[in-house]
């Protein structure tokens, strides 16, 4: 019988034991999944803290650290890095790029003389015309050699322009008129009026100052002007 009782104060024991070490280890784990909860709440706060494109602008810096590095490593090699670098694009990709770099040149660098200005001008027009083949090749076919035309041939008389041409034509002249019109233009200088300023700049401030206290000063001028203020 005692043996029993020892048996069974034993497993009690026991089995005390290790209810408390697994509460301990329930209370580790706890502890963990908070501490791990906690680090990802912060690291979601510091995410939505960051500007929309960060990803990109990480990704941009990442690299151009690889390409210095690949660049500096060519470099000392004494190997051509553009040369290097071409090799390992497949032609869809230096396509790609090829493209982006043409988009970004600005193709239109400013008025350098009224030649330039006129091409410009020209190719800003002709870009967007779709060419109807099947006329071209009618009159390709109608003019013969006279179609391309050389120094002695008359053009006058061999093409009759169509009525939708004209008409298209004017359409684009209105267009162009219309878009001058918009364009601010400088006033001219008007010899009547009143000289009360002693430079250009003087005369832009009079004329602002004139725009927003004109109503209020207009009474007291002219009495300066006429001798009889006060």
């Amino acid at each position: 019988m005692e043996n029993e009782a020892a048996n069974d104060g034993k497993s009690v024991a026991e089995k005390h034991a290790e209810r408390m070490k697994r509460l301990r280890e329930l209370h580790t784990k706890r502890n963990e999944a908070r501490q791990q909860n906690h680090k990802e709440v912060v690291e979601e706060d510091k995410r939505n803290k960051l500007p929309s494109n960060w990803e990109s602008r990480k990704r941009q810096a990442e690299w151009i650290i690889q390409d210095e590095a690949a660049r500096k490593a060519a470099e000392e090699k004494g190997e051509d890095y553009e040369r290097t670098k071409l090799l390992h694009i497949d032609a869809t990709e230096a396509e790609r790029i090829a493209k982006k770099k043409k988009n970004k040149k600005n193709p239109d660098p400013g008025f350098s003389d009224y030649e330039q200005a006129a091409i410009r001008q020209y190719n800003r027009l002709v870009k967007n015309i779709k060419p109807n083949m099947d006329s071209y090749n009618e009159a390709k076919e109608k003019l013969g050699p006279a179609f391309y035309g050389d120094r002695n041939t008359i053009l006058h008389g061999l093409h009759e322009d169509k009525k939708e041409a004209v008409d298209k034509m004017v359409e684009n002249l209105e267009k162009q008129i219309a878009k001058r019109e918009k364009y601010s233009r400088r006033r001219m200088h008007n010899d009547d009026a009143d000289i009360d300023y002693i430079n250009e700049r003087n005369a832009k401030f009079n004329q602002k100052l004139e725009r927003f206290y004109g109503e209020y000063t207009r009474e007291t001028k002219l009495n300066l002007e006429r001798g009889t203020a006060i």
